[in-house]
């Protein structure tokens, strides 16, 4: 990522050609769904193009994950899109899932082969009478009504695959399945991101791969994390978080601005479309979009 901040003033206005969407996922806890309605209710005002919200390994938080969806339909404004994964399911069960979406008047769809039940980093093995990865997840959402289709992409390619011909054929096939969007894994190093579309795009894949971003909200828990994932933690970043493990404000305000900055470069590199990845904690994503130059829209009233 370039850190040259003087780029950061030339667009001023740069909240109003940003297109947003964040994801959130189904609380254990009641105090957790508080926090997690409370995100909902702090960020719907910035427009997001959608909210998602995730499904747990091995598919165990299918009703809460389906509950919240039909909840942010009835309730809000925001268009949400649900979390689908092959795992955990027969084919059978997944299809009752998509109609019953279907029917609640949700049309956009996360289509995901998704984690063992013991988690990130576990041998995954199809269901049996279940869809076996998410290309064939994507053909059989497609098959069941015209839902708007999301997919994962990942610039540093999926840990399990073995060079990035697999991943970008992969991703191929979820394309050719009907998928529309991709949704990249988290990243820290645009050059990754731009070097991940220009492959895929030379591969004659041509859908929107909108960058996930993840504000730091603690960073040894991230490192942890991307670790287990395949996603990569420069040195410079654990530079800017070094001996802020007790200080938390500090470690809040350098998160934000290292979030805004990472944006700010990829905008002036072209890109115009962001998915955050909020934890379910609002303050942080709002305050980065807020840098950015986005502000509220009261109700009622027309977007910039």
């Amino acid at each position: 990522m370039n850190h040259n901040t003087e780029r950061s003033g030339r667009r001023s206005q740069t909240g109003n050609k940003l297109k947003i969407s964040f994801e959130f996922f189904p609380p254990k806890t009641k105090e957790m769904e508080e926090s997690l309605w409370g995100a909902v209710t702090r960020l719907a005002p910035l427009s997001p193009s959608f909210v998602s919200v995730t499904y747990g390994a091995g598919g165990s938080t299918r009703e809460r994950t389906h509950d919240i969806v039909e909840r942010i339909a009835k309730e809000t404004s925001i268009k949400p899109a649900a979390h689908l994964t092959c795992v955990g399911a027969t084919k059978e069960e997944v299809d009752d899932v998509i109609r019953s979406y279907a029917q609640s008047g949700v049309n956009h769809i996360v289509a995901l082969r998704g984690d063992p039940a013991d988690g990130v980093g576990g041998r995954y093995a199809p269901h049996d009478g279940g869809y076996t990865n998410a290309a064939d997840l994507v053909a059989g959402i497609k098959e069941i009504g015209d839902f708007e289709v999301s997919i994962s992409a990942y610039p540093e390619k999926h840990p399990e695959s073995p060079d990035f011909a697999t991943d970008i054929e992969m991703l191929r096939q979820k394309v050719d399945a009907g998928a529309t969007r991709a949704i990249t894994q988290f990243f820290f190093d645009n050059d990754l991101y731009e070097s991940y579309v220009e492959r895929v795009r030379r591969a004659g894949i041509f859908i929107p791969i909108v960058p996930g971003i993840l504000p730091i909200h603690n960073f040894k828990q991230m490192a942890n994390f991307a670790g287990r994932t395949g996603a990569s933690v420069p040195q410079w970043l654990a530079n800017r978080f070094e001996g802020l493990d007790n200080d938390v404000e500090t470690h809040r305000l350098v998160a934000a601005a290292i979030a805004a900055e990472q944006v700010q470069d990829l905008f002036e590199r072209g890109v115009d479309d962001f998915h955050f990845y909020t934890m379910n904690r609002a303050n942080l994503s709002y305050a980065i979009c807020h840098l950015l130059g986005m502000r509220p829209v009261a109700q009622g009233q027309d977007a910039a």
